[in-house]
């Protein structure tokens, strides 16, 4: 395969992976789509290796924010392995209380609304997402939370 061909295919996978896991909360992609040793990393939610604590950190984060919508924000870049996208997401906390953030905690149905947006790097692997790494402007989520005082 060419390196032009397989840059194609990271973003396809990429693309089906960020519309099932962030755009739908599908937490079966990652079955499908991820490495066994799958490395996922954000500020707001830590670092986690495997596929149970990514399928169960988008289960929860979709339970307490039901509307939770992301969209891919421009073209995403490839380069051999990796893949780079930007994106912008949010929504509005009225399900039960959510603990997993790095600082506090939210009782349930607090009404809060986040809108952030984020870069994230993905290495491809053999067909499978090995890496998301990203950073999702947390302090600006935290902020909107009222967990992190604003300026």
């Amino acid at each position: 395969m060419s390196q032009d061909a397989r840059e194609q295919r990271n973003k396809e996978i990429v693309t089906r992976w960020f519309e099932e896991y962030w755009g739908k909360g599908n937490p079966d992609i990652v079955d499908e789509l991820g490495s066994d040793d799958l490395l996922f990393h954000y500020p707001m939610h830590g670092e986690m290796h495997g596929r149970e604590a990514p399928k169960k950190m988008i289960v929860e984060f979709r339970e307490a924010f039901p509307d939770l919508s992301f969209d891919v924000v421009g073209d995403l870049i490839a380069d051999g392995e990796y893949v780079v996208g930007r994106w912008e997401g949010g929504g509005t906390h009225t399900g039960p209380a959510f603990a997993d953030l790095p600082v506090g905690s939210l009782p349930a149905a607090t009404g809060r609304k986040i809108h952030f947006s984020g870069t994230t790097v993905y290495r491809i692997e053999n067909g499978k997402v090995a890496e998301e790494v990203g950073q999702e402007g947390a302090l600006t989520a935290l902020q909107q939370l009222e967990l992190v005082p604003a300026r």
